[in-house]
């Protein structure tokens, strides 16, 4: 390697002449660096990080017509549930020289019209979005922009494009089944108001009625679910009068709430009151008693989304478009402990719990 000194607006023609390498083996270093041996691209990074260089990433776009950048839209950052999927994906794209670009839609629809359009302006080299688009308009904006993009954290019947998620109304009929199993009756649902959340309860009420169980109580927010919303329903629901037997929250942290209020009230969990989230958290298994939950892999999601986006980068042709990820009923301490384990779900498969079949009468 030979000797160099920081210039002022290094290029990539220095940096390859004090590496010792070609131009086309620095721009791969950036652009797909899973190319290069160890060695060489320990060589280019020593010499990209002492002379500071950085690509001019303008100058590449307008030459072939690509971006290198991923726009990723999720709802909110308060809600982490979505940030194991930004890492996946993240990581997955950084191997190919790809970067993340996060956006906020919010629960606004027009912000997320306004949102969606400043992005596609900027011509992305893919879009992941989190959840199934039902606005016509948008859709038919995304499908002429000839943008691959990814609906996630769903199933949607009529997809726009790509999908990589799970079905929600498949997570409310495995948590209807299961709580049916438990044989409590009296329930009060803590729930977001948008179209994820909706589904779930689809589901589970539909196992509820086909076991002749009442439809239960529900406590339902705008926007994601927070601890403070878990806190207020139950202060606002569970008194002496009526009292439910089991608390399913449309999120972890509202379960959380609800958890702490129960206890302020004097009740036991789970005998009182058992209690169930969505999300498996970080804090999920530590909460006393451990929260039963349901777990999504974030992580995969956005991995299956990465590879999904640079097959169509390369010009692979996508055979599967949907990629179902499944879901796990992890059940804890904090529901019934006499059926504790874990009920999985996979594409077009039954759910298990401990290696056993659960079937209920919507199977």
């Amino acid at each position: 390697m030979r000797a160099f000194h920081r210039s002022k607006d290094p290029t990539i023609d220095s940096v390859a002449a004090a590496a010792g390498v070609s131009t086309a083996t620095v721009s791969r270093f950036f652009n797909e660096p899973a190319m290069l041996s160890a060695d060489t691209a320990a060589r280019v990074r020593k010499v990209v990080d002492a002379m500071a260089y950085v690509p001019n990433r303008l100058a590449g776009a307008l030459a072939s017509s690509r971006t290198r950048v991923v726009a990723t839209v999720i709802p909110t950052l308060s809600n982490s549930i979505f940030a194991s999927t930004v890492q996946g994906l993240s990581d997955s794209l950084a191997l190919h020289g790809f970067g993340v670009v996060l956006a906020l839609s919010g629960v606004n629809d027009e912000h997320f019209k306004r949102q969606l359009m400043s992005i596609m302006g900027h011509r992305p080299d893919g879009i992941i979005l989190t959840g199934a688009v039902p606005d016509p308009a948008i859709r038919a904006r995304l499908e002429v922009s000839g943008i691959p993009t990814i609906e996630t954290w769903d199933l949607p019947a009529d997809p726009i494009d790509m999908v990589v998620g799970f079905s929600h109304e498949a997570v409310g009929r495995a948590v209807g089944r299961y709580v049916v199993k438990t044989g409590r009756r009296r329930i009060l649902i803590v729930s977001a108001g948008g179209p994820r959340a909706l589904a779930r309860r689809a589901g589970f009420a539909k196992v509820l009625r086909n076991n002749g169980i009442p439809l239960p109580t529900v406590a339902s927010f705008p926007g994601p679910t927070t601890y403070g919303h878990g806190r207020l329903a139950v202060a606002e629901h569970v008194n002496a009068t009526t009292r439910p037997n089991l608390v399913l929250c449309s999120s972890d942290w509202a379960a959380h709430g609800a958890m702490d209020e129960l206890r302020r009230k004097r009740l036991r969990i789970p005998e009182d009151v058992a209690v169930i989230g969505f999300g498996d958290l970080d804090f999920a298994a530590e909460l006393d008693p451990a929260l039963t939950t349901v777990k999504i892999d974030g992580n995969a999601i956005g991995a299956h989304a990465a590879s999904l986006l640079m097959k169509r980068a390369q010009g692979e042709r996508v055979r599967e478009k949907i990629v179902d990820v499944g879901f796990e009923l992890v059940v804890r301490a904090s529901s019934p402990p006499d059926l504790a384990g874990t009920m999985t779900a996979r594409p077009r498969g039954s759910a298990k719990i401990r290696g056993r079949p659960i079937r209920g009468p919507d199977s």
